[in-house]
């Protein structure tokens, strides 16, 4: 017998337990602000598309098939993100004791993931307008959370608008 098996012998596992998928992981909303900046800007950018004429030759039709394709395609992939990058900070950092300080969390959860579906199916901007508000509000609990002060910052974005970060 070997060491190793005689070591599993004596001192036979036992079963532990971690709190999340990754302890102590890093979480930051940064990420779900950019996506939710990404849907706005591919929102205003579908709606910016001008048909040059009523006949439209065909070479024409097909670049702006081709244009709103992609640009939905972004837009949607980026809604998707904000939801991701939503539910992993929701479901794996906050713990119960942060419900004393934001009892509103899970339905600000729940309201950012339907604006983000209501998002893809259209262009309205005030949704989207609305679903970056959801987001940087998300964040602004989240810093208080790390017992940060948030602070809104310019973007520097087309989209104008701000980032919620720390001091």
């Amino acid at each position: 017998m070997n060491l190793v098996n005689l070591l599993i012998k004596l001192l036979p596992a036992k079963p532990i337990f971690a709190h999340c998928d990754i302890p102590c992981g890093i979480y930051d909303p940064y990420p779900a602000q950019i996506a939710a900046h990404t849907v706005l800007r591919m929102t205003k950018l579908i709606k910016s598309l001008k048909v040059e004429s009523d006949g439209i030759p065909l070479e024409e039709r097909k670049k702006i098939i081709h244009d709103i394709t992609r640009l939905t395609h972004i837009k949607e992939e980026h809604a998707e993100i904000v939801k991701k990058e939503i539910r992993i900070i929701w479901g794996d950092y906050f713990k119960e004791e942060a419900l004393k300080d934001a009892p509103n969390l899970h339905e600000k959860v729940w309201k950012i993931m339907k604006l983000a579906s209501k998002a893809k199916q259209g262009v309205d901007e005030s949704v989207v307008m609305d679903l970056l508000l959801q987001v940087q509000e998300f964040a602004e609990i989240f810093w208080k959370s790390k017992g940060l002060e948030p602070i809104r910052i310019p973007s520097g974005y087309p989209t104008g608008g701000e980032i919620v970060s720390h001091k």
